[in-house]
């Protein structure tokens, strides 16, 4: 499997595969690969002749320098998995200075306000981060297509958001969660869990569920107080925040509109690692 660790090397093993006008498929991860990674590298492969997948721990999209240290860093067990998976994906595993040319700095994005949203209060700055990396890696890779899951729904909006405003040729692809047998939405910060905490977490898709259920029937914030009474007397799971937002702008949904499509996002802390969740509601 070909493994890049600087921008440089990828670039010039790209432009052949570019002169060609072969199409290219990109995964961007953050590394500590599980089903639903691979599963957004197997619709790349599917529908592209070559795909590369980046492996990198971005530090300017994190607001907390704990959960910068702890997140999970398994490359050699990654190679082993896309390995396993295809061996002609391409590999993109840089340093922070191959990347940033020296010191990690976010630039500042004006997604239209989706930034200001959910994530974007709890993380400040945590877009502004997500935009700058994904567009490195964009006019790194220069993709074809590039693929996101909708676990983190608001980051693929806005993703979508910044190629909009950039004029760049990218299609932006949204896949579904994939979800652990308890119905837990995978995740790299998932390893972090005990067994026990992680047979637990399966209470948050529950409770989506049980959301989709009531939204026909009842008020948004009869919901949110009924999502907040559930979370009250369980010390182990710490709501930060529930959500019913428009699809399209993220703002929260005070009154349901026929021709607007809307989702319960949620985060929940289990010993301080975040789990965030969602759930398309009509």
């Amino acid at each position: 499997m070909p493994i890049f660790y600087g921008k440089g090397s990828l670039m010039d093993y790209l432009k052949p595969i570019k002169a060609l006008h072969s199409t290219i498929g990109f995964v961007p991860t953050m590394g500590a690969l599980h089903q639903g990674h691979l599963a957004l590298m197997q619709k790349s492969l599917l529908e592209n002749e070559n795909t590369v997948v980046s492996i990198f721990v971005n530090p300017t999209q994190f607001n907390n320098s704990e959960d910068l240290a702890k997140y999970p860093r398994t490359l050699d067990e990654d190679v082993k998995k896309l390995t396993a998976l295809n061996p002609n994906i391409i590999l993109y595993a840089p340093t922070v200075a191959d990347v940033y040319d020296g010191t990690p700095l976010a630039e500042h994005f004006d997604f239209d306000g989706l930034e200001n949203q959910m994530e974007g209060k709890f993380r400040p700055g945590h877009f502004n981060g997500v935009g700058t990396i994904v567009k490195r890696l964009f006019e790194i890779v220069q993709p074809t297509k590039a693929y996101f899951g909708e676990k983190d729904f608001q980051q693929l909006q806005i993703v979508k958001k910044m190629v909009a405003k950039n004029h760049l040729d990218i299609t932006i692809i949204g896949c579904p969660i994939f979800r652990e047998p308890n119905n837990l939405a995978m995740s790299s910060r998932n390893e972090r869990l005990s067994a026990l905490e992680r047979i637990e977490a399966a209470i948050i898709y529950k409770i989506l569920t049980s959301v989709k259920a009531q939204f026909f029937t009842k008020s948004t914030a009869e919901i949110s107080e009924w999502v907040q009474k559930s979370f009250r007397n369980n010390p182990t799971f710490v709501l930060e925040y529930f959500v019913i937002a428009d699809e399209a702008t993220l703002l929260p949904c005070t009154r349901k509109h026929k021709n607007k499509k809307y989702r319960a996002f949620i985060v929940v802390i289990v010993n301080n690692i975040r789990l965030i969740d969602t759930i398309s509601l009509n």
